[in-house]
């Protein structure tokens, strides 16, 4: 709400008689924690009652409101272009206006806002994004004419740490409170060292086949090539016909997946890779739907054993029905679309 009308309410219930402790408790149980300080009403009831009728600023003495020129508004941008982590008050230096002035001049009239960086998974290259639109034209055009066949023959699968311990963030620990309510508190409590990784085959159907890892131990290419004769023996057993209308299977290039003997395995499963571009879990199923989903939803239990924490997964996903897991590979085309959009960077939001 604008401080002008802020001043207006004030100005009506000082009339009206009211003192600045009722007015603030009026203006909080109407507008909530966006109503003005005790301070300020008080100061502004004083002035009303003083016999004050403006509600607007006084004129400021001192710098002239030519400060705003074509020039400066150059000046400051150049100074800002040159380098976009500028303080306020060090660009008021430089310039010689006030920081109010300063900050007048970036939003009202350059249109910029300080926003923080947006952490991605790599810095990619111009060649790197090239590949993305690339592997995104070509998944298109496969499913061009025929995009539920094809969705309905991918099976895809990646591997996932799984906390014993991962508390909420402090989004997820927001809660619905009046104005009058004291703020909720939560104290700084850190992930649990503890963990197991999860490797987990699915399709638009549910899923096909989870595993799970001992301890300190990792996956090499000759497991890897193990669990994808199981994800085969899997598939024949739960999507009668699958394997003979053809499986695409969609994996990441991480090491185990590319070393030579997953690939022997690949083919011995009759499986055709779908090509993935390097460095995109943005168009990895299992990352963008999948394992959000489900660390979302383990976020903030405990557990205390490895078995507890498997259970945890697989209960997950009891529940969920075939449109949950065929939402998320279909999401994978309009990712695809986005990503040849904006030119092979990071999707940011759909």
């Amino acid at each position: 709400m604008d401080k002008i009308e802020y001043r207006a309410v004030i100005k009506f219930l000082t009339k009206e008689g009211r003192t600045p402790s009722e007015i603030k408790q009026r203006l909080d149980a109407v507008y909530g924690q966006s109503s003005p300080s005790y301070s300020t009403v008080k100061e502004w009831a004083k002035q009303f009652r003083l016999g004050r009728q403006s509600i607007e600023d006084e004129p400021r003495p001192g710098r002239p409101s030519e400060a705003i020129t074509d020039e400066n508004i150059q000046f400051v941008e150049e100074k800002v272009l040159e380098d976009r982590r500028l303080k306020t008050k060090e660009l008021a230096a430089m310039t010689g206006l006030s920081k109010t002035t300063a900050l007048r001049i970036l939003h009202e009239h350059l249109g910029m806002n300080k926003v923080s960086a947006r952490w991605v998974p790599k810095l990619l290259s111009a060649i790197q994004k090239q590949e993305r639109v690339k592997c995104c034209t070509q998944f298109l055009s496969l499913c061009e004419g025929r995009q539920k066949e094809v969705l309905d023959s991918i099976v895809t699968g990646d591997e996932t740490m799984v906390l014993y311990y991962d508390p909420l963030s402090k989004r997820e620990s927001m809660e619905w409170c009046r104005p009058s309510s004291p703020r909720p508190k939560k104290a700084k409590v850190s992930q649990s060292q503890k963990k197991i990784m999860a490797t987990i085959f699915w399709d638009s159907q549910g899923i096909l086949l989870a595993d799970f890892k001992e301890r300190n131990t990792t996956i090499t290419g000759e497991y890897y090539a193990s669990l994808l004769h199981q994800l085969r023996d899997a598939i024949k057993e739960k999507r009668r016909g699958k394997l003979s209308r053809g499986v695409l299977l969609l994996h990441d290039n991480a090491p185990v997946h590319t070393a030579g003997v997953s690939k022997t395995a690949i083919k011995e499963c009759g499986f055709t890779e779908l090509d993935h571009p390097p460095y995109s879990p943005d168009l990895a199923p299992s990352d963008y739907y999948l394992f959000s989903k489900l660390k979302s939803d383990l976020r903030g239990k405990r557990f205390n054993t490895d078995e507890e924490v498997k259970s945890a997964v697989l209960a997950h996903f009891e529940d969920k029905t075939a449109d949950y897991f065929f939402k998320g590979i279909e999401m994978l085309v309009k990712r695809c679309e986005k990503c040849i959009q904006i030119k092979g960077d990071y999707i940011e939001k759909l």
